[in-house]
C-alpha cells in the first residue's frame, strides 16, 4: 500500500477509535475462554479460535506499545483483549460504537478489533496500540475533562512518536488541505472528533500537531508536564506555565500547519 493510502486508512481506524472510548466505556465483561499469551510486559488474552501466534504477534506489539508509553509518561499495566468477533469487541468495550475501529481503550485495557486491526499495516498495529495505550496511562478512556485536541493530540504524538513514519505521510489529508489554499484557523473542537465527522482524519492531524509543536519547541518533558498540569488546573494554567495562550498557541500552531512545514519529510517525533 502506497504511504498516502496507508495513511488513509490509518487515519479512519486510529481516529474513531478512542473517540468511542471517551464516550464512557463501561469496564469490560468477562473474556470469552480462550488462552493467555504473555509477552515481556503484556498480558494478551484471546477468545477461543484466535490462533496463539496472532496473540504472540500482538504480545510484540504491545510490548514495544509499552516500551515507548512508559518512556514518554510512565510504566503502564499492559492488558490486551483479542476477541474473535465484531460481536465480542462491542461486549468487552462496553460501546456498539465500533464501526471503522481497528482498537479501543477502556478504563484498563485495550480491546481490539479483529476486522479493523487485520487491516493495518504493521506500522499502522504499532501506531494504534501505542495510542490506546497511551489513553490507559492517562485515564484518558476514562474522560478527564480535557479538550480532545489534547487528549488526542497526545496520544498520537505519542502513537507515532518511535514510527519514523514521515510528518507528510502522517499528517497527509490536512496536508493535502493546506496545499489547496485551506489553512485552519482554530485548533480542532470537540465535535470535529465525533464519529463520522466530514474532516474526522484532519481533526487528529491537527491536534497531533499541536503536540508536535510543543514538544520540538519546548521538549517532550515539557508537553508531558503541560499535560499532567491540564488534569491538575486545566488547560488556560497549563499552557500559561509555558508562557502561552490558547491564542498564542493557536498562532503558532498555524504556522506549523503551513504548506512548507507540513511538507518537511522528517520522522513524526520530536528531535534526539
Amino acid at each position: 500500500m502506497p504511504p498516502v493510502r496507508r495513511r488513509l486508512a490509518l487515519s479512519g481506524l486510529l481516529a474513531v477509535a478512542a473517540g468511542a472510548a471517551l464516550t464512557g466505556a463501561a469496564p469490560p465483561a468477562a473474556p470469552p475462554a480462550g488462552i493467555v499469551v504473555y509477552g515481556v510486559h503484556a498480558r494478551v488474552t484471546g477468545a477461543a479460535g484466535v490462533p496463539r501466534a496472532r496473540l504472540a504477534e500482538i504480545a510484540a506489539v504491545a510490548d514495544r506499545a509499552h516500551d515507548t508509553v512508559a518512556e514518554v509518561w510512565g510504566a503502564v499495566p499492559v492488558l490486551v483483549e483479542v476477541p474473535a468477533t465484531r460481536e465480542q469487541a462491542t461486549r468487552l468495550a462496553g460501546t456498539p460504537a465500533l464501526w471503522g475501529l481497528a482498537a479501543v481503550a477502556t478504563a484498563d485495557r485495550v480491546v481490539i478489533v479483529p476486522d479493523g486491526f487485520s487491516r493495518l499495516s504493521a506500522a499502522g498495529r504499532q501506531v494504534v496500540l501505542t495510542h490506546e495505550l497511551t489513553h490507559v496511562a492517562t485515564g484518558a478512556a476514562t474522560g478527564t475533562g480535557l479538550p480532545l485536541w489534547l487528549t488526542e493530540g497526545f496520544a498520537d504524538y505519542v502513537g507515532y512518536r518511535d514510527s519514523g513514519i514521515p510528518l507528510p505521510t502522517a499528517a497527509a489529508e490536512l496536508a493535502a488541505e493546506v496545499r489547496a489554499g485551506v489553512l485552519p484557523g482554530s485548533l480542532p473542537a470537540d465535535g470535529d472528533f465525533r464519529a463520522g465527522a466530514a474532516r474526522l482524519p484532519q481533526a487528529y492531524e491537527a491536534a497531533w500537531l499541536a503536540c508536535h509543536y510543543i514538544a520540538r519547541r519546548y521538549g517532550e518533558d515539557a508537553l508531558v508536564r503541560l499535560y499532567r498540569e491540564a488534569l491538575r488546573r486545566g488547560v488556560p494554567a497549563a499552557l500559561g506555565t509555558l508562557g502561552l495562550t490558547t491564542a498564542t498557541l493557536t498562532a503558532r500552531w498555524r504556522v506549523t500547519c503551513a504548506p512548507r512545514s507540513v511538507a518537511r519529510d522528517d520522522p513524526a517525533r520530536r528531535p534526539p
